[in-house]
């Protein structure tokens, strides 16, 4: 039996264009004695006084991996999901959540604002347009207009935008119910969602993004998110449907079967495996924490909630969607960890 054994990571299935603009230095930005960017510096402004977002922004990626149905959603509670969702969800964390509108190269909507990624913003007084690297975009009006009242439904939606003080806060709706929010829960047509966008100096935004959507949801729920400016670089596209073979066909089995195919393993070696593993992954430093309780082994990655792995051999470990392979001494305690995805592995050393 097969198991679907990689985190959707959207760099495994696409090949950005390489180029020499990724290393052309961003003219007219602040910068320290050494040439380096200061991004603690001022925000800037714009002719009219306004904050201006205009740049290129990292938005913090989410590094927690498997069931989706236990990651953080900001201040949502299980009991604020109406069971119809909670049941979608569930499924969707089941089966890797593959059929996800981004590995179907489809546009992902309302999620964008909270996904990870490079995102350019264009500010105009009258427009704030935000570029993708999977070639969508949005577009902000900020000439005063009201949402639509009676939108044609749209993978992207509707936006509108106004300052309240040095906050952008923009009201969107108008999204068809084909498209996800926030890892694999779902939402109606009748979703609106609002986001507040503040820069708190030259380098960071303070984000967040509320979804209210009463039919599937029992109250509004905020997702907090700290995006930073990226500089002396490019934005580059990912087309992720240029290639034949989007691996779809490889993508086989359930969460549940690693639990089912694993073996018995004594508690003395799975103690061996405790500990805090650090390495650099996409995006940055990656701390994997390896728990060990009631006979399970539990993975927690950058702080994220603990989930079970369960063992296929003496070392190797899968159960959320990943594969973990663990290196030992000869006294079997484990001294580094590799992390298995569609994009690569990834070695983690033991610090503890």
């Amino acid at each position: 039996m097969k198991i679907f054994t990689a985190a959707m990571v959207l760099a495994g299935f696409v090949t950005p264009l390489a180029a020499q603009w990724l290393e052309h230095r961003t003219p007219g930005i602040p910068r320290t004695a050494d040439g380096k960017p200061d991004f603690t510096a001022p925000a800037p402004r714009t002719a009219d006084g306004k904050p201006d977002l205009t740049g290129l922004w990292n938005m913090p990626i989410d590094t927690a991996v498997g069931n989706i149905a236990v990651r953080n959603v900001g201040d949502l509670k299980p009991a604020d999901v109406q069971p119809w969702a909670q049941a979608l969800v569930q499924q969707r964390s089941e089966n890797f959540g593959k059929d996800n509108p981004r590995y179907r190269c489809l546009p992902q909507g309302p999620s964008y604002s909270t996904a990870g990624g490079m995102k350019r913003f264009l500010q105009t007084p009258a427009m704030i347009v935000i570029l993708n690297d999977d070639l969508t975009y949005r577009q902000i009006f900020m000439d005063g207009r009201a949402l639509e009242s009676s939108p044609n439904p749209s993978w992207m939606g509707y936006s509108v935008g106004h300052w309240d003080g040095d906050t952008l806060v923009v009201e969107s709706s108008g999204f068809n119910d084909r498209t996800w929010i926030h890892d694999g829960y779902p939402h109606t047509e009748a979703l609106r969602m609002t986001e507040r966008y503040r820069r708190t100096d030259f380098g960071h935004l303070e984000l967040a993004v509320t979804f209210q959507d009463p039919g599937a949801y029992s109250k509004a729920w905020t997702v907090a998110l700290h995006p930073h400016l990226v500089v002396d670089t490019e934005l580059l596209e990912t087309v992720c449907n240029e290639n034949e073979d989007s691996g779809q066909q490889h993508w086989v089995g359930k969460v549940s079967d690693a639990e089912k195919s694993g073996v018995k393993l004594a508690p003395e070696i799975l103690a061996k495996y405790v500990g805090v593993y650090k390495g650099q992954y996409i995006g940055g430093l990656r701390t994997v924490e390896v728990t060990f309780s009631g006979g399970t082994l539990f993975i927690a990655v950058n702080g994220g909630p603990k989930q079970p792995i369960f063992p296929q051999s003496e070392t190797s470990f899968s159960g959320t969607g990943l594969v973990y392979q663990f290196t030992r001494d000869g006294q079997g305690i484990a001294t580094e960890i590799v992390e298995g995805h569609v994009s690569g592995d990834y070695k983690y050393e033991r610090q503890n």
